[in-house]
């Protein structure tokens, strides 16, 4: 078995599939993200086969431990977003260690946010929606996907900003959400561009800002401010995707991999996907490997810090 290893690391990808396990349900936007990857990705392995494989559920951990359990060949790999940085923190106990139990191999995308309300709010901008929320304090109704969803975790930054409490109201993922802020139940919501543009666009909810650090190009963004711009200095949250290996898994393995993703991240058919789903495709020292987990440890200094300044995690 010794000596089989390192000639199978020689022939990667070889004839067996590759599988990206996504710990989302199938159709929602990091599902998305994986399936235009795993596309981009098969051209640069030669034409192997890259199927997705969704095993959701508590908040991505449990798509997570799958893969951390998963043989060390690079035949299996993991597809996360920012949960990789705040489970960590949301959870007193995991199956895994998110620093030490996966190979990096680099990040995908970012994917910016957007602060939308219910239509019959009476703030139309973010200074008129500052000063309601202000007149309104502790009767806010701020809606979000879930624990450990995108939307929870800008609403916890958004509170932390504001240092205003609002009343968080969690569903079971984004569209009945959106489906109660545009019915009125819920004031608030903060979620990806992806899953907001259209409603934005039909004008089914009121936009307010976006939450990156410079205004989003596009006619439909540009008038936006960015929270930052805003008053809430240094604002900043976007959901961004990475891929991972299971620990162990052969260096020349994980240079191939690494050396596809790279190569994949410039394929002009997942640009122009990305770019349609309001996602900015990774070009940054993130791609390599040392840097992404560099990186993950810093976010996973900066969520743990908003979350357990709300108190805010499961068993």
């Amino acid at each position: 078995m010794a000596l089989a290893q390192p000639a199978q690391a020689q022939n990667f990808p070889g004839t067996k599939p590759i599988t990206i396990i996504v710990p989302f349900t199938a159709g929602g936007p990091t599902d998305k993200v994986a399936r235009d990857f795993a596309e981009a990705l098969r051209k640069q392995l030669g034409g192997a086969s890259v199927v997705v494989d969704n095993a959701a559920g508590a908040g991505s951990s449990i798509g997570t431990a799958k893969a951390a359990r998963s043989a060390p060949d690079g035949h299996t790999l993991l597809l996360n977003h920012i949960g990789m940085s705040t489970m960590p923190s949301l959870y007193r106990r995991l199956p895994f260690d998110v620093l030490n139990d996966f190979e990096y191999l680099g990040i995908i995308n970012d994917v910016p946010m957007t602060l939308i309300g219910r239509p019959t709010l009476e703030a139309n901008t973010y200074a008129e929606l500052s000063q309601w929320i202000a007149s309104h304090k502790n009767g806010v109704n701020l809606g979000n996907a879930g624990l450990g969803s995108a939307s929870h975790l800008c609403g916890l930054m958004f509170q932390d900003a504001t240092k205003i409490s609002m009343v968080p109201v969690p569903y079971g993922g984004t569209a009945p959400a959106i489906a109660d802020l545009i019915g009125g139940q819920i004031d608030l919501l903060c979620d990806q561009t992806t899953n907001t543009s259209s409603h934005i666009q039909s004008k089914k909810v009121k936009a307010y800002a976006v939450t990156t650090t410079e205004r989003l190009p596009g006619e439909l963004f540009q008038e936006l401010p960015t929270l930052s711009e805003s008053g809430l200095t240094d604002f900043n949250v976007t959901i961004w995707h990475g891929l991972y290996a299971p620990k162990g898994t052969p260096q020349q393995v994980l240079d191939t991999l690494n050396q596809a993703l790279q190569e994949a991240l410039k394929d002009p058919e997942f640009i122009q996907r990305q770019t349609t789903l309001g996602a900015v495709v990774a070009t940054d020292d993130r791609i390599k490997p040392a840097e992404h987990k560099a990186f993950v440890a810093a976010e996973i200094d900066k969520w743990g810090t908003v979350i357990r300044a709300a108190g805010q995690f499961a068993d």
